[in-house]
């Protein structure tokens, strides 16, 4: 099925279009805070390169968090949009997905760095995940016997860093029976709350 992806949920920004058999990406590693603005300009050029119009699209998929509060509300709220504008069902992605499926099997722990020594961590067996939580730096030793993936080299751990584009990719191709028509099923993942509402 052609489809066209978006994760803006860390610092980084992916836009991905199938078109038949073939996949295009776009990939910009230091995205900042300029989801916003960038994001419909390069939906709109990956679908020019993929010779896709949103009316070729099978579906939307989209990553849902765990990560940056902002660019998750900002990459959600493009996506169901353009599914609603269009009539087309979605795919929910989380942000541990697109690290978890760079493996076929084992034991792996998905991290993403919270900042301020937190971490947003989810165990998957043969690619079935648990929970997700929210952990300090000096729990992460609990998981003994899984191999840590993670986007970006964490200090003082052995982490694998692995690429969330291809993750992502393969994350869309193994969860494509949960396509669903519920628009309203892509709601941002918070695995804990932002620090205005904890400030609160």
């Amino acid at each position: 099925m052609n489809y066209l992806a978006v994760d803006t949920s860390g610092k980084y920004l992916t836009v991905i279009a199938k078109n038949g058999e073939e996949i295009y990406e776009y990939f910009d590693e230091n995205c900042g805070v300029d989801h916003s603005v960038k994001i419909m300009i390069e939906i709109e050029n990956i679908l020019a390169r993929a010779k896709l119009s949103l009316a070729d699209v099978d579906f939307f998929a989209c990553t849902v968090g765990a990560g940056s509060f902002t660019g998750i509300r900002i990459g959600v709220s493009t996506v169901k949009a353009l599914a609603f504008a269009n009539k087309k069902p979605v795919l929910r992605i989380t942000s541990f997905d697109t690290l978890a499926y760079n493996k076929d099997s084992g034991k792996v722990l998905a991290v993403i760095d919270a900042k301020h020594n937190g971490y947003y961590v989810c165990p998957y067996v043969d690619g079935v995940a648990g929970e997700a939580k929210y952990i300090s730096g000096e729990q992460l030793p609990d998981f003994i016997g899984f191999s840590f993936l993670s986007s970006e080299k964490i200090a003082g751990v052995d982490t694998e860093v692995v690429s969330c584009v291809k993750g992502f990719i393969r994350a869309i191709e193994r969860k494509e029976k949960d396509i669903t028509d519920d628009i309203n099923s892509l709601t941002p993942l918070y695995v804990r709350k932002s620090q205005a509402e904890e400030g609160r």
